[in-house]
């Protein structure tokens, strides 16, 4: 599985940025998708994913502001984040867990920088 991140850019606080991920290859292996992002100087920390089921899970940190969809027929997932704050500034990164007869894996796709300005 292989991922595709775009959508990040600047933006004034307030605003709203909507990140995409597309997935290509054994998409239909994927278990879960999501996202994580990166603060400088910070670990990576997971957002939210969505799993096969769809069901959901959000951080606290961006609970009410941020919102995962997807697009079955695109294999592409968003991040539509709203009322976005400087410390929302980070490189976002999607992942996918994915599994075939060999096991369990994980992919990432190359990070998209979101700037937040005060």
């Amino acid at each position: 599985v292989q991922l595709q991140a775009s959508g990040g850019g600047l933006v004034q606080a307030g605003g709203s940025v909507r990140l995409s991920c597309a997935a290509s290859g054994s998409t239909f292996s994927i278990n879960a998708i999501g996202w994580y992002r990166q603060a400088p100087g910070k670990q990576r920390r997971e957002l939210v994913a969505v799993s096969t089921s769809g069901g959901t899970n959000y951080a606290d940190s961006v609970s009410g502001r941020f919102t995962i969809s997807r697009d079955n027929a695109k294999n592409t997932v968003y991040l539509q984040m709203n009322s976005l704050k400087p410390e929302d500034t980070a490189v976002y990164y999607c992942n996918a867990d994915w599994s075939d007869y060999r096991g369990v894996f994980s992919s990432w796709g190359r990070g998209t920088l979101v700037t937040v300005s005060s």
